[in-house]
Order: C-alpha cells, then sequence, then structure tokens
C-alpha cells in the first residue's frame, strides 16, 4: 500500500491533481444543499479545502500559487467577456441612477471597512478580506490576495482568507436579510407593486416591437420612404407593403407610399403611437396576413458567422441594394435590436430579413448562417486577451502621495482588457464571441481552481481562528459591512428615488453580485425586473470591487 500512502501524503503532480479535483467535486455537490432555501453554491469548494486542509491534506505552496492565480485570470476574464457588451449600456437613463445607487453601496462598504479599520487593531489586509467575504466577491478576494503579494514580493497573508471565509456565510444571510428589510420597513405590498410597474410600462430603449398601419395621411402620399423616415426622425424600419391589391412587397427606399397601403413597421414600443397617427392609423393584422401564400416573401433569421462582417455596419453591408431583402432586427444576446443603418453587427447576432427565398439565400453567403462556426473556439483571442491582459495588469501607475507605483494585477489588468475587447474588438476584425456554454465553462473551470487553492492554503489555522482567535469579531465585523450599506442606500432609493420594490432587490443584489439573492428576489417577484436591474449594475460593481479591494491594500498596508 505504499503507492496509496504515496499518492495521499507526497507532494507529486498526481497528489496535487487528485486533491484538487476531490475538492472541487465534494464542494460542489454540498454547494447544492440549500439550508431555509438558501445554498452556498460554489463557495462550497472553499469550506471543503479548508476542512481537507485542516485534516493534514496539503499541497506545494509555490503550486498552490500559481493554480490559484492562474484560475482567478480565467475566471475574471470570462466575466469581462460576459459583461462586457452591457458595460457601457449600463449607463444609459434610467441605468445611470441604479448604477449610482450602486457606486453608493460599494463606496459605504469601504468607508465602514476603513472605520471599523482605524477604531480596532485589525490589519487592513485582513479587513479587505472580511469585506470580500461581507459583499459575497470572490474576485476582490483574489485581487487583495495577489495585491499583498505583489507588494510584499511573498505569499498573501492567510488572514486575508479567512476574513472572507468567515464572514461570507452570513454575508448571503445578511444580503437577504436587507431586501426583506426594505419590505418591511416600506409595508411593501408585492400586488400592487406589479400594478405600478404595469402602469409604468417601462421598456428599454432600441427593444423592437411591430405594428401594421394603413397610410391615411395626405402628406405622405406620393412620398418615398426614405423621405417618411427622414422627416419622422424616429428609429424605424419598414419593412413589408401590402397594396391595395394585396400583393406584398419588400420595401426599398425608392418604395412610394399611396392612400391605403398597409406597411408592416417596426420600431421602439415608446415610438409606436407618434409613428402610428403620423402614417395614418393602426390596423389588426397578423404575421400570416403578411405571409400569406400568394406573396413571395419570406421571413428568416440568419447567424452572423462570417468574420468578415464582425463590426461593420448595416449600411456598409447595404443588403438592401444588393439583394432587395429587408433588415427588419437585430436579436443579441436574447434581445431585439431596431435594425437602423449606424448599426454594426456582432459575430453571434441573429438577423431577421425579409425578402424571396433566392434573395435570402443570397444573404446567407455573406452573412454565414454557419452554426458549426459559433460553437469554434476562439482560441487566438482568448489567450490573446489575456497576454494583454496580464501585460496590462503589471504596468506601474505612479500617483503623488502613493509610498509605491499601483498596478491592476492579475484580476484587474485581465478583467479591463476582456471588457474593452468585447466592446471595440469588433473594430479591430477580432471575434471575442464566445457561446454561453463556453464562458461559463472558463469561468466555472477558474473560479472553482480558485476556491479550492485558497481553501487549501488557508484551512491550518480557520479552526483556531475561530475558536481561539479573532474569527467571532470577524464575523459580526462582516454581518456590519454587509447590512449597513445595503440599509442605507435602500432607505435612499425607495424614499427619494421611488424605485420600484421588485427593482430595488436586484439592485441590492447586483451591488453586491450575489447569485443567491437574486434567486430569492426573483422568486418573490414572480418576474425578470430584479434580474434586470441586477444586470445593470453587475459590470460596474463587479469592477469597482477589484478596484477597491486592490487600492485598500496598496494604500493602507
Amino acid at each position: 500500500m505504499d503507492w496509496l500512502s504515496n499518492l495521499l501524503w507526497n507532494n507529486s503532480v498526481a497528489h496535487t491533481v487528485l486533491l484538487l479535483a476531490f475538492v472541487i467535486a465534494v464542494g460542489v455537490v454540498f454547494g447544492k444543499i440549500k439550508i431555509f432555501g438558501i445554498s452556498l453554491g460554489m463557495t462550497m469548494i472553499l469550506f471543503v479545502g479548508i476542512a481537507v486542509s485542516h485534516f493534514g491534506f496539503t499541497v506545494d505552496h509555490s503550486i498552490l500559487h500559481f493554480v490559484k492565480e492562474f484560475g482567478l485570470i480565467l475566471f475574471v476574464y470570462a466575466i469581462g467577456l460576459q459583461v462586457g457588451p452591457g458595460f457601457m449600456s449600463s449607463f444609459r437613463k434610467g441605468g445611470i441612477q441604479l448604477n449610482l445607487l450602486a457606486v453608493n453601496v460599494v463606496l459605504l462598504g469601504v468607508i465602514t471597512t476603513l472605520v471599523i479599520y482605524y477604531i480596532s487593531d485589525i490589519p487592513i489586509y485582513t479587513m479587505v478580506g472580511v469585506l470580500s467575504g461581507a459583499v459575497t466577491n470572490t474576485p476582490g478576494l483574489g485581487a487583495a490576495q495577489e495585491a499583498y503579494s505583489s507588494m510584499k514580493g511573498a505569499v498573501a497573508d492567510p488572514s486575508i482568507a479567512l476574513g472572507y471565509a468567515v464572514a461570507y456565510p452570513l454575508g448571503v444571510v445578511g444580503i437577504i436579510f436587507s431586501i426583506i428589510a426594505m419590505r418591511l420597513i416600506f409595508r411593501i405590498n408585492l400586488n400592487k407593486e406589479n400594478e405600478r410597474l404595469e402602469a409604468e410600462n417601462s421598456v428599454k430603449k432600441d427593444v423592437a416591437s411591430t405594428l401594421s398601419i394603413e397610410v391615411k395621411n395626405p402628406a405622405l402620399f406620393g412620398r418615398d420612404i426614405q423621405s417618411i423616415i427622414n422627416l419622422i426622425d424616429r428609429k424605424l424600419v419598414i419593412s413589408r407593403i401590402m397594396y391595395g391589391d394585396g400583393n406584398i412587397e419588400t420595401v426599398s427606399s425608392e418604395t412610394v407610399l399611396n392612400e391605403g397601403d398597409k406597411v408592416f413597421v417596426i420600431t421602439t414600443p415608446q415610438d409606436m403611437e407618434a409613428i402610428s397617427v403620423f402614417i395614418g392609423k393602426q390596423v389588426n393584422m397578423t404575421m400570416d396576413d403578411w405571409t400569406k401564400p400568394a406573396s413571395e416573401l419570406i421571413s428568416r433569421r440568419i447567424l452572423v458567422t462570417q468574420s468578415e462582417i464582425n463590426g461593420k455596419s448595416l449600411s456598409n453591408i447595404n443588403l438592401r441594394n444588393r439583394f432587395g431583402v429587408t433588415v427588419t432586427r437585430i436579436n443579441r444576446s436574447g434581445i431585439d435590436l431596431i435594425a437602423h443603418p449606424e448599426l454594426k453587427l456582432q459575430f453571434g447576432d441573429r438577423v431577421t430579413v425579409v425578402g424571396t427565398k433566392m434573395a435570402i439565400s443570397e444573404t446567407e453567403k455573406i452573412l454565414g448562417n454557419k452554426l458549426v462556426r459559433l460553437n469554434e473556439p476562439n482560441i487566438v483571442p482568448l489567450f490573446t486577451g489575456i497576454f494583454l491582459g496580464v501585460l496590462f495588469g503589471s504596468i506601474p501607475f505612479a500617483f503623488p502621495g502613493m509610498p509605491q507605483p499601483v498596478k491592476l494585477g492579475l484580476a484587474g489588468g485581465p478583467l479591463i482588457v476582456a471588457i474593452l475587447m468585447s466592446v471595440f474588438g469588433a473594430k479591430f476584425k477580432l471575434v471575442t464571441y464566445t457561446t454561453m456554454s463556453a464562458n461559463l465553462m472558463i469561468r466555472e473551470i477558474g473560479i472553482c481552481l480558485f476556491l479550492a487553492c485558497v481553501g487549501l492554503g488557508a484551512g491550518e489555522k480557520f479552526v483556531d481562528t475561530i475558536v481561539h482567535g479573532s474569527g467571532l469579531q470577524w464575523v459580526g465585523i462582516g454581518v456590519i459591512i454587509t447590512i449597513v450599506p445595503l440599509i442605507i442606500t435602500g432607505i435612499v432609493a425607495r424614499r427619494f428615488f421611488r424605485i420600484d420594490y421588485f427593482t430595488l432587490s436586484g439592485l441590492l443584489a447586483g451591488s453586491v453580485t450575489d447569485p443567491p439573492a437574486l434567486s430569492y428576489a426573483s422568486g418573490i417577484a414572480g418576474n425578470d425586473v430584479p434580474s434586470v436591474s441586477y444586470a445593470t449594475v453587475y459590470p460596474l460593481t463587479m469592477f469597482l470591487r477589484v478596484i477597491s479591494a486592490q487600492l485598500l491594500i496598496l494604500l493602507f498596508a
């Protein structure tokens, strides 16, 4: 049995792989167990690693450090690719207000951490670990450890991970408690909140809606489509026209409207009424009416899988004049967008076109429409981005009053580069598209490796810290850091900005990047409003959590 003893206790490659695989597998299984409807998810890997390490199973620290940092890079880079496309759009009207409130949560958390740091004898790096656990932000933990290692030239202090571990469980509970507290403080009736939402009928700016309109405005008789679109100055696409004899055709810029013609319009929900009144009157027609057998027109969704199309605008491709088809809308990440001429196509977009069968066939050749190409991993942009992220994170930035230059590190650098590549990569012909499953796989593998390594590195002192050390004190501090910023921001958002409860719930969950809290909020809402506000503030919040954790270490350690 010497082979088994060597496998379990020697620091060989096989021992390392065996231990990591065991910790991750058991952690994932235990993380699915719910207590009072709450589960710790992937974070349970950390506690399994702590338990395994406590009983003497260890890994060489240099190997542990490498695997941990590489896992962190994969995790934050995949997050950057995911949130990047929504990062800029999250600052639109409505999103600005929510993001400012989320920033307030982050700032209050940092201020609370610093106040406790100054009135106690707890080191700042320990406090940052407690802060990361209290707001359930694992990338913040990674950023703090990496900043400490970079500054001290040594392995990160174990108390950073210990502070995170002891604060995390009640952090999850505290976030959900804050959502419940908002409901009790303002005596919120969920049915009334739903009625309020329906009355407001809030919609996204560029989401597409359709309607059929009969031409009744004498000022438009004899005018072509392009002049009418220029005249009304609204975002709309007129894709088809039905003449008085019932014949249906796709429209071009030169198509002329006459009295009694019917047009099929795609526009934003808030522009529907104005466009309907301007052209004539809305009529009830189904898609079957617009695609009846007598018409040769068909509508089809085509996938953008040609890399040459990535980043080109619809006006540059000019499908209408080349093939006689009309692009009516673009589906991107599950959302239908208005196909205005300046809209740039991205790899993986689903383009809805209307035209004859032959014209659509020619359009497919230009756009690609080959599903198999979406399943091919884009390895070169992935590792190019990681290379640039590590390089960018290693650049020192000197600021007046700082004891040493600041680096974004292995967490901040890849995160920023991933966001920039996902937003602007198309301009440089870089295909950064990854399927949701591929992105999730990269992200989950990265976070699993990171949490397993953190747990294995912190387990030796965990029990001693709780029983004989300051562990219970850290738990109490974590609860304060969790609840105080959320309650204050929640009261301000509800009382002064009149934000509805469902949006507020998603905002609070997103400001601490906590999926269990989002799951709870969505469950009580019965709609996707919490998910929308969560997604709106998530990108900026994640970025600020990573950067603030590093800055606290570099400025105060």
